[in-house]
This record gives structure tokens, C-alpha cells and sequence, in this order.
């Protein structure tokens, strides 16, 4: 109940209040083998409507303080062995909210190498050191003559003033109530700061140069700057420490550490005595206590703290960009061609038709130094007009705007004109070398892979982005820096969200696109794909319960979001679970008898014991508009011809581009020149913006005026503010701070297709689509459903 009680209050925190019993009621299902989106879509009533992002958050956190409920179990039973668990710690240890909290109580407990202050106390120095605390007049050197001890090497009173220190300092150190004070006394009022280190290589003391004479509080900083810090500290190009006041300020200094060793000295019971005969020595202890011993470790922690705050708010924007070039709009089922651009090795082509499959392929030599264009140009016409080429997708690395301007010279020659786009290469290289690739591609080379990736991710960006792992999509940032377990787990849960959320045709997608059905997996994605092959589509969903393993809690987790198109039971092809159709068949005999449709009726009339009002209100929704795809149209961009590099673009110049990436201190737009800009969320709006993505999101197109162009640096700076004027001082909306550039790195740009948000007024519609969205709502319609 502890931690169903912890996690309610830290879900309520984000706005929604949350009740223990939901909290309580979504941990069993998770433990009972219920997958997030299974919970999120089917069992609302359960659990009270609780979303996938919350769920998400609920069982990150579920997973943290069960951790943390194993460690407290640990440490009780670890002192309770060794016979110094009191009651009285045993309240502190159970009330700890931390992993800190708790290391910070059993730290003196612990089983650890023999420190020099427990050889202190074996030779009988704990006496010495009370002694004089408890009464500074004496006189630490005579004192400390009457303790003198050969066998512990203690054989002149300087020995034995430096034993009793020792003591002193470890006592202070092990204080979890002063350590946590002191803690959040650096943490609330500390400085972290920088400078280029000593004998930093020349180049990457450029790259970090704005980060030279740094000093910025420690708590207010933003994640993508810590993470600049640490990685410039880890690459010995800066000096970085956490201090208690503005280092370059000695008198701050001086007074801000005042205050710190009072607080140790209180926590010794060290009175202010300075004249004093003992005087000047505690204060030195007190000195050492807090700069050589609790500093050290207390900065050791805070640089934790912020590398998980920080790595926390990275996994984030990661996850949230990941989401939204995952639901970019599909061009669905038309015929493309794939263009992988390159100079020296040729340009690689793949045809491929409606169904994603390869009919053709082709590398042309278009560029330098084969200079082959005319060919390039009649044989690309050819395969467009030999394969009723509607789209042509253009790889966005090397040679991207050269071969761009080739399709376009290639749709001039066509009476069908084809849609061009540049799409994304970002792990387009890692599928062509993967085994997915050679178990789908047997009979092509790993280069023509490439091509097939790029023409069939514009196809559908969601098919074919889930066959890469969600780290070689290129739309995060610090992404090398962060933990592996924790990324990998926050991205697979969103690539998990949007699969599901769109549904799978399971007779037509890959065993990599079914791995990702909510309770499917590897194991049972490879079955399908094998029972599929053998015994031809399936005609139900129930047919799903012959494949082998695929018993009956995998079919209530997959069922929903499989779909079947054409099939026996039109309810197949939509949302509505099966353990639901009955319900679906009385809603439609309802209408039908009531001569109305089935929007129309009052939802409150068909809840049961079995089926709330969230899921009656979610069949109806589903019948009105079956199988909707949540993604938005697809629509294009125009790029702004002549600007191919980062040398054509020129101050004050209005483009349109693709945000490529939103990162927390802005957006990276993609506008043709093989180098992304940068709009600081500073230049986005005239009003504060907490949070780059409350203006835009991953793959939207958007106009963008040029405002510094550092070729060099292969630095572009960029405004949405089109009225702002290059040169002049840019106004900062409310609070945003000063962009700190300077070891920013350069984001790989992601895929081209436009995600939700504002459009731009080139913006060129493409055709509808005609894939099994229509063909479904067909066939309801034909059954009677879905009027």
C-alpha cells in the first residue's frame, strides 16, 4: 500500500487527481500479465480511465520503488544481523522516499574496509575527540600526550590529534540528517561551473567555448546543459565543479562555506569557541570535515542527481519526438520510388508497388565523378512510367539536394507528375546490414536495401521505422549519454503505444511490426508469420488461437489490435475486442430498430455489470468511424530550389523546412542544406514557452526566416518569428534564458513526412489513400455496421 499510495500522489502531481483504488487496480493487471496498451484501450472501467501515458509513467515508477521496497528489506535485515537495529532507526529506514535517503542511514552500518578513524577508536582516540568538544580550554596537545598507544603506531600527541580527527570528520560524514541538509542546501543555493580544461585539445575547446567562465546555479539548469557539462568534463575539454557560491567571487565563497561548516559544527556539538585553547583545532576539523570529506561526497551525489534529472527529461523529449515521427502521416498504398543518394558509388533505386514489394531496381551514376545525368535522368523516367510511379522518396544524406534536383528534373519529363520528398535515411544503413533485412531482402545487396527502406518508410513511416531500433532513428538528444536499460525500455514502450494505436492487418505485416502487438512478442510474431505462410490469411480472429503458443491471455491482450480486413465477421477489421462484440450487435440492432444511427444513441442505456460507459462510448465511436487511423493526412513540403548547402542560404531568407528534431531548448528545422538550424525556443513565439513542443512537433513543416548562418561552425540560426530582423537584439519571451550553443551537437534529421500541428501555405496534398481503412468501412457498411 505504500507504494500504490506514493505512486496515486505522484500521478496526481501532473494535474489529474488519481485514487489509490486505480493505481491499485492497474499494478494487478501489469502483475497479472496485462500489457499498457491492453489496459489503456480495454479496461478503462478497471482502472478508471487511466490513459497510456499515465500508465507508462505508473509502471516506470512501480518498478523504482519496488527496487526500493527490495533495498529497504536489505538494509533492515543486513543491521538487524548485527545487532544495532533500533526502533528508532527502524522508523527512519521504513520512512526513507529515496535510495540516497536510504544509503545515507545505512552508510554507518555497512561492512566496509577498516577506515582510519575505526583504527582511531580501536586505539582509544573516541575519548580524546569527545573530550575536546566537550571542553575546548584544554589544551589539545597536552591532552593528547595522555593517549599515546605503541601498539596502534599512536606515539606522539600530533598521532593522536590526527586519530581523533579522523573520528570527528566521519562522524559528520555519516550524519544522514546533516548530510541530506547540506545536500539540499548545495543543491538549492550551490553553483555549478566550468572552464576550459588545462591542455584541452584545441578543437574540442571550441566546441565548448561558450561554456568557458560558466557559472550558473545548480538547480535551474536545463537538461541538455548538464549533459553539455558532463560530456565536456568526460571529454577533458572542461574543468567542471560544483561549488558552494560563485567560485570567481572569493568573499562569496568565503562567506557561503562559513555556513556550511556551521552546520557541521553544530551536528559535532562544537560550540563557538574560537580563543579558545582547543579552539583553532576544532575549526580546522570542522574545515576538513565539510571541504575534504562531505563536499566530496555531497558533489559526488548532486552530479548524480543531476545526470538523472537530466537523463530523465532527455528520455522524454527522445520518447515524445520518437512518438510523433512514428505517427507521421503515411502516404499509404501507391507506387514509389526509392532513391539513396551518393556521389562515387551511384545512386541506388528500388521500385517499389502498392504493397511495399520490390519490383525494380537500378543504381545511377548521375554525380561526380561518373557525371552520368542524361542516363540517370532516362532511366529514372523509364521506371516511374513502366510502374506508375506516384511518389518519389529522396534519401536526405550525401548528394540529397543534388539527387532532389534530379527527380525534379525526372517529373518535368513525366505527364503523371509524381510527388517528390526527401525522407529521412536515419537507420536506413543498420536495417540494410540487419538479419530482419536478409530474412526480407534475400535476393538484393545490403546498398539496395537502403532504397527499399527509404521509399517504403513513406509508405508507411510506422511499418517500416519499428524494424530499426528506435535508438538508430537519430530524434534524441545526449542519446549516447544516457543509460541504456532505462532509454531502451522508455523507447520500446512507445513504439509499443503507436502500433497499437494504428492496429496491424495481421495477414499482411512483418514479423518485426507484430513483435510489437500489445501480448504478441518475437516468439509468437515468427508463429504467426510461419502459420500465415502455411495455411494462407487467416478469415477470423479466432483463427489467431490455432497458431501455436498464441494460448487465450495472448489472444485477449492482441485480439483488439490485430486486424483482418475482408474477412468472415466484419468486426474483425475494426477496434472493438471480440470479448466486446456482442455488445457491438446490440448496439446495432438497437439503431436498427429505432430507424436511427448509432452515434446517436445514449450510451448510458447498454452499460452492464461486464461493459462501463468508457467502453460502450468507445464500440460506438468505433462503429460510427471504424478503424480510424489516428495519423494525419499526408502533405509535403517545398524546398526552396538553388539552396542545396549551407553556403546558398543568406540572412534574412524565408524558408520552409521540416522540424527534424525538438529538443528541450528548441527545434531543429531541415531546410535542404544537409545541416540542420536551430530555432532557440526563444525565437518561436512573442509569449513565454515553457516546452519547444507547445509550438511544434517533429516532422511538421513550417516557414523559418534565416538569421546568422556560421558556415564554419556549421552553425544555422533560425526564427519562426518571421517579422524578426536579422542582426537586431532577438526579445527573449518571458524567463527563456540565453541559448547556450556552443556544445549543442548536431541532431540527425528524421523523417520528412509532416506530423501534427500547424501547416504550412505550400503545402501540396497528396492523393488520398485507398488502402483497407475503406475497404473495412465497405464492408460494415454492406453488414449493416458503422452507419
Amino acid at each position: 500500500m505504500r507504494i500504490i499510495q506514493t505512486i496515486s500522489t505522484d500521478l496526481s502531481a501532473g494535474g489529474a487527481s488519481v485514487a489509490d483504488w486505480q493505481v491499485k487496480a492497474a499494478v494487478e493487471l501489469l502483475d497479472a500479465g496485462s500489457t499498457v496498451p491492453f489496459i489503456a484501450r480495454y479496461r478503462k472501467e478497471v482502472t478508471g480511465t487511466l490513459d497510456d501515458i499515465q500508465l507508462r509513467l505508473l509502471e516506470e515508477r512501480l518498478r523504482y520503488l519496488r527496487e526500493l521496497e527490495d533495498r529497504r528489506e536489505a538494509i533492515l535485515k543486513s543491521i538487524d544481523e548485527s545487532g544495532k537495529l533500533t526502533d528508532e532507526l527502524r522508523g527512519a529506514i521504513n520512512a526513507a522516499t529515496t535510495k540516497s535517503e536510504l544509503e545515507d542511514l545505512y552508510l554507518p552500518y555497512k561492512s566496509k574496509r577498516r577506515t582510519r578513524a575505526q583504527i582511531a577508536r580501536e586505539a582509544g582516540l573516541e575519548p580524546l575527540a569527545d573530550s575536546l568538544i566537550n571542553d575546548p580550554q584544554q589544551d589539545p596537545e597536552s591532552l593528547a600526550g595522555t593517549f599515546l598507544n605503541a601498539e596502534y603506531e599512536v606515539n606522539a600527541a600530533a598521532d593522536a590529534l590526527a586519530g581523533a580527527r579522523a573520528i570527528l570528520t566521519e562522524r559528520a560524514s555519516q550524519d544522514p540528517v546533516l548530510v541530506a541538509e547540506l545536500r539540499e542546501r548545495l543543491w538549492s543555493r550551490g553553483k555549478i561551473a566550468s572552464k576550459i580544461a588545462p591542455g584541452a585539445p584545441a578543437s574540442e575547446a571550441a566546441k565548448f567555448s561558450d561554456y568557458e567562465d560558466f557559472v550558473q546555479p545548480v538547480a535551474t539548469q536545463p537538461s541538455h546543459r548538464i549533459l553539455a557539462l558532463l560530456r565536456g568534463e568526460r571529454e577533458g575539454a572542461l574543468s567542471l565543479e560544483l561549488a558552494e557560491a560563485d567560485p570567481r567571487s572569493e568573499e562569496a565563497l568565503a562567506e557561503a562555506r562559513r555556513g556550511y561548516e556551521t552546520a557541521v559544527a553544530h551536528s559535532l556539538g562544537i560550540k563557538a569557541a574560537t580563543d579558545a585553547p582547543a579552539g583553532k583545532w576544532l575549526a580546522q576539523t570542522v574545515r576538513l570535515a565539510w571541504r575534504g570529506r562531505l563536499l566530496a561526497r555531497i558533489e559526488s551525489d548532486l552530479r548524480t542527481r543531476l545526470f538523472e534529472a537530466a537523463e530523465e527529461a532527455s528520455v522524454k523529449v527522445f520518447a515524445a519526438n520518437l512518438r510523433d515521427v512514428l505517427l507521421a502521416a503515411p502516404a499509404g498504398n501507391r507506387a514509389v520510388l526509392g532513391l539513396d543518394p551518393g556521389l562515387r558509388t551511384g545512386v541506388k533505386v528500388a521500385v517499389v508497388d502498392a504493397t511495399g514489394k520490390v519490383v525494380d531496381i537500378s543504381t545511377i551514376y548521375p554525380h561526380a565523378p561518373a557525371n552520368k545525368w542524361d542516363a540517370a535522368v532516362a532511366t529514372l523516367v523509364r521506371l516511374a512510367v513502366k510502374h506508375g510511379t506516384e511518389l518519389i522518396a529522396v534519401g536526405n544524406g550525401t548528394a540529397s539536394r543534388e539527387t532532389d534536383k534530379l527527380a525534379g528534373e525526372v517529373i518535368a519529363k513525366l505527364t503523371n507528375k509524381p510527388v517528390k520528398v526527401i525522407v529521412s535515411e536515419a537507420g536506413a544503413s543498420v536495417y540494410s546490414a540487419s538479419a530482419l533485412a536478409s530474412a526480407e531482402l534475400p535476393d538484393l545487396d545490403v546498398s539496395i536495401r537502403g532504397a527499399v527502406s527509404i521509399a517504403r518508410r513513406l509508405q508507411d513511416p510506422l511499418a517500416e521505422l519499428v524494424k530499426i531500433e528506435p535508438k538508430s532513428i537519430g530524434v534524441g538528444q545526449y542519446q549516447h549519454d544516457l543509460t541504456p536499460a532505462k532509454l531502451d525500455r522508455s523507447l520500446d514502450a512507445v513504439v509499443e503505444d503507436c502500433v497499437n494505436a494504428v492496429g496491424v492487418d495481421v495477414n499482411t505485416a512483418s514479423p518485426a511490426l507484430l513483435a510489437r502487438v500489445a501480448g504478441v512478442g518475437s516468439l509468437l510474431s515468427r508463429n504467426i508469420v510461419e502459420h500465415r505462410n502455411a495455411n494462407g490469411p487467416f478469415a477470423t480472429r479466432r483463427a489467431l488461437l490455432k497458431v501455436p503458443r498464441l494460448g487465450a491471455k495472448a489472444f485477449e491482450q492482441c485480439a483488439g489490435f490485430l486486424r483482418i480486413t475482408g474477412g468472415k465477421q466484419p468486426l474483425d477489421a475494426s477496434a472493438v475486442h471480440p470479448e466486446a462484440y456482442g455488445l457491438a450487435e446490440r448496439l446495432l440492432a438497437a439503431a436498427a430498430s429505432k430507424d436511427q444511427s448509432v452515434g446517436s444513441l445514449n450510451a448510458g442505456d447498454f452499460v452492464t455489470e461486464q461493459f462501463g460507459l468508457p467502453t460502450v462510448k468507445d464500440v460506438i465511436s468505433e462503429l460510427v468511424r471504424p478503424a480510424r487511423d489516428p495519423r494525419p493526412d499526408f502533405k509535403t513540403a517545398s524546398l526552396k530550389e538553388g539552396v542545396e548547402k549551407i553556403s546558398d542560404l543568406e540572412v534574412g531568407m524565408i524558408l520552409e523546412g521540416t522540424v527534424s528534431n525538438v529538443a528541450a531548448f528548441g527545434a531543429f528545422v531541415d531546410v535542404g542544406v544537409h545541416q540542420d538550424g536551430l530555432v532557440h525556443v526563444s525565437a518561436m513565439s512573442n509569449k513565454f514557452i515553457a516546452d519547444p513542443r507547445e509550438i511544434v512537433t517533429s516532422g511538421q513543416v513550417v516557414k523559418v526566416k534565416v538569421l546568422e548562418v556560421d558556415p564554419a561552425r556549421k552553425r544555422i540560426s533560425l526564427t519562426l518569428r518571421l517579422d524578426d530582423e536579422p542582426g537586431a537584439k532577438v526579445e527573449r519571451n518571458e524567463r527563456s534564458s540565453r541559448p547556450q550553443r556552443g556544445a549543442e551537437p548536431r541532431v540527425p534529421r528524421t523523417n520528412n513526412a509532416p506530423a501534427r500541428g500547424a501547416k504550412s501555405a505550400t503545402q501540396r496534398e497528396a492523393k488520398p489513400s485507398t488502402g483497407g481503412n475503406t475497404a473495412m468501412a465497405e464492408a460494415l457498411r454492406r453488414a449493416g455496421l458503422g452507419k
